[in-house]
């Protein structure tokens, strides 16, 4: 799969930089104050305050920007950056989502 070789390089770079990150954050789903069985599982969260997505996709639909601000909600960030590296060049796959609590 494309986007975990991405995934795999995107923090190896991320490191010689000293940039702290985490991966593959698992975030509980919480309804009505009861914490669910399952969990979402977010690509990174760089310097604990903006959430990374990684795809690799031919267009980036509004599912993946829904599942963006589900993870924005769950987990009171309010940055999101959908990466998209199925793209000639990579600013035109770079999509910034903003949760305004």
């Amino acid at each position: 799969m494309k986007s975990a070789l991405f995934h795999r390089e995107l923090c190896k770079e991320m490191g010689l930089r000293e940039i702290s990150y985490q991966r593959q954050v698992e975030v509980p789903v919480v309804y009505k104050g009861v914490v669910l069985n399952s969990h979402f599982r977010m690509d990174l969260i760089v310097r604990d305050k903006v959430i990374v997505e990684l795809k690799s996709v031919d267009h980036v639909e509004e599912i993946h920007m829904a599942q963006c601000l589900t993870y924005l909600k769950l987990s009171s960030k309010k940055l999101c950056l959908l990466l998209n590296f199925n793209v000639i060049s990579l600013r035109e796959g770079i999509k910034r989502i903003v949760w305004n609590l």
